[in-house]
């Protein structure tokens, strides 16, 4: 995964742990997946428009 181990995964997230608290944590991931589902939907609704004016 983007040429990371193991020890750098672990690294970065002790970093993320110590710079935002382990409180904010969870925040930060619901927000990043409600992110990433607005992502997606976006995708799939441009991907059926694409499709429509194709056929």
């Amino acid at each position: 995964m983007f040429g990371l181990g193991t020890p750098e995964l672990i690294i970065i997230a002790l970093a993320i742990v110590l710079f935002f608290g382990a409180k904010k944590i969870p925040e930060l991931m619901k927000g990043l997946g409600s992110g990433l589902k607005e992502f997606k939907k976006a995708a799939t609704v441009e991907d059926k428009e694409e499709t429509k004016k194709e056929v």
